[in-house]
C-alpha cells in the first residue's frame, strides 16, 4: 500500500501537496467512488482516476530528462492560444511535465519529469535549489547595478551590450527580467546554463537527453535524508 498523494506524485502527475488539494476537491476517484485526503491505494489493485483520466506509475520508476528549451516555445504541455508547447519536444511516453518555467523567449535548461517529489524539491523556495542564468543587456550595468543583481562574469560586447550571469535561488515568473528592467536595463538574451547540479552543456536547441549518473545522484542527495536512495548504474 502506499499513500495516494504519493501513488499521484510517483505517477508525474503532480507534487504531494497538490495531490492532497486535488482530492480535497473531489478530482481523484479510486474504484468509482471519491478519494479521501490521506487514504492509501494498492497500484497493483486499484484503478486511480484524476478528472476522469486513469492515473499509472511509470514502468521503471519516475523518470527525469533534460531539454534545452529554444526560443518560441512556451513551457506548458498545451497552450490555450496555439502556440508551440514543450509537450511537442518531449517523448510521447511516459508522461513527462516540465519543472518550473522558462518564458517563451528565454532557452536552456528545463528538467522534464515524472517525479513530483522531484519537481516539488526544485522548485520550492526552501530547498533553495540554484539556478545559473547567462544575460545579454542594452543599458548601462554600472557598479550599483552589478551590485544590486549580484551579477557576476560582467563583459562588454563588441556591439556595446553587456553579457552577465545571475545565480537565482526562487523561480518568480519572469523575474531575471524584471531585475533587469528594474535597473533601466533591456534583456536581449536570457538562457539558464544550469539548474541545480544540472547544465546544458553542448546539447542543441531543442534536443533532450538522459541525466547523467553524477546527475541523478546529485539530484537524489537534495531530497530529504529518509528520501535518499544511490542510484547505480545499469547494465
Amino acid at each position: 500500500m502506499i499513500r495516494l498523494n504519493q501513488y499521484l506524485a510517483n505517477c508525474g502527475l503532480c507534487s504531494r501537496r497538490k495531490a492532497d488539494a486535488l482530492i480535497a476537491a473531489g478530482s481523484v476517484t479510486i474504484d468509482g467512488r471519491p478519494a479521501k485526503v490521506g487514504e492509501s491505494v494498492d497500484p497493483s489493485r486499484h484503478r486511480v482516476f484524476v478528472s476522469g483520466r486513469r492515473v499509472q506509475q511509470p514502468a521503471g520508476g519516475p523518470q527525469t530528462i533534460v531539454l534545452n528549451k529554444p526560443a518560441g516555445v512556451v513551457t506548458t504541455l498545451r497552450d490555450e492560444r496555439g502556440r508551440k508547447s514543450v509537450a511537442s519536444l518531449l517523448p510521447s511516453t511516459p508522461r513527462y511535465f516540465p519543472i518550473g518555467r522558462l518564458d517563451a523567449e528565454s532557452t536552456g535548461v528545463l528538467l522534464c519529469t515524472t517525479d513530483g517529489d522531484l519537481a516539488h524539491i526544485l522548485t520550492h523556495p526552501s530547498f533553495g535549489v540554484e539556478k545559473l542564468y547567462r544575460v545579454r543587456v542594452s543599458g548601462n550595468v554600472t557598479p550599483e547595478t552589478k551590485a544590486a543583481l549580484q551579477a557576476l562574469r560582467v563583459r562588454k560586447n563588441p556591439d556595446s551590450t553587456i553579457t552577465f550571469d545571475i545565480v537565482l535561488r526562487e523561480g518568480r515568473n519572469r523575474q531575471v527580467r524584471r531585475m533587469c528592467a528594474q535597473r533601466g536595463l533591456r534583456v536581449l538574451d536570457l538562457t539558464r546554463l544550469k539548474f541545480g547540479p544540472v547544465e546544458i552543456g553542448r546539447l542543441e536547441p531543442g534536443k533532450t537527453r538522459a541525466l547523467t549518473l553524477t546527475e541523478k545522484n546529485a539530484l537524489e542527495r537534495l531530497r530529504p535524508a529518509q528520501k535518499r536512495a544511490p542510484v547505480r548504474p545499469t547494465e
